[in-house]
């Protein structure tokens, strides 16, 4: 299978602690307060992603960033932003599918989400967003076993290893 980007540029992981609006995220003070959703747990959901094409993740491949992540917890809303690695990538709607479907999965039923192709990036953007906003054609898309299993491949391939879990000891 050819390749349609062989060489693709890696990014160093963004280091979120070291943005001033990560560092001033709100923080619940009570059990019985709802923490807000926000951009910056939306990237959690969608970094680890697994590139259909290569073995790196949506954030290696600077595909994935929270500068392209508005979220609106009040009006119950969510638009990603995604930037393809070249401007004729034909994996483009599938990337666009696996981040819907990831978030779709993940987040409370109230949230109505929109991915789209970063403006200027992609030769087909147009279209391509037309099919990821389509609810109908994005649920058929999903019920045809290869495309669900390439969703499904690319969500499993999350990467947890950032997480620190705790040490079991045994008595």
């Amino acid at each position: 299978m050819e390749l349609i980007n062989p060489n693709p540029v890696i990014y160093e992981a963004e280091n979120l602690s070291d943005d001033e609006e990560y560092l001033k995220r709100k923080v619940c003070q009570g059990e019985d307060e709802r923490e807000p959703i926000d951009k910056f747990e939306i990237y959690e959901h969608i970094r680890h992603i697994n590139d259909p094409e290569h073995p790196l993740t949506l954030e290696q491949l600077n595909i994935a960033s929270p500068k392209h992540i508005y979220v609106n917890d009040e009006g119950n809303t969510i638009e990603v932003l995604f930037t393809p690695t070249i401007p004729h990538c034909s994996m483009s709607t599938l990337i666009g599918l696996t981040i819907r479907a990831k978030l779709l999965r993940s987040l409370p039923p109230r949230f109505k989400v929109d991915v789209k192709i970063n403006p200027g990036t992609h030769f087909s953007e147009h279209a391509i967003n037309k099919q990821l906003q389509d609810k109908e054609r994005v649920a058929a898309a999903l019920e045809q076993g290869h495309l669900l299993d390439a969703v499904n491949k690319g969500i499993a391939a999350v990467s947890y290893t950032h997480l620190t879990l705790p040490t079991i000891y045994s008595v």
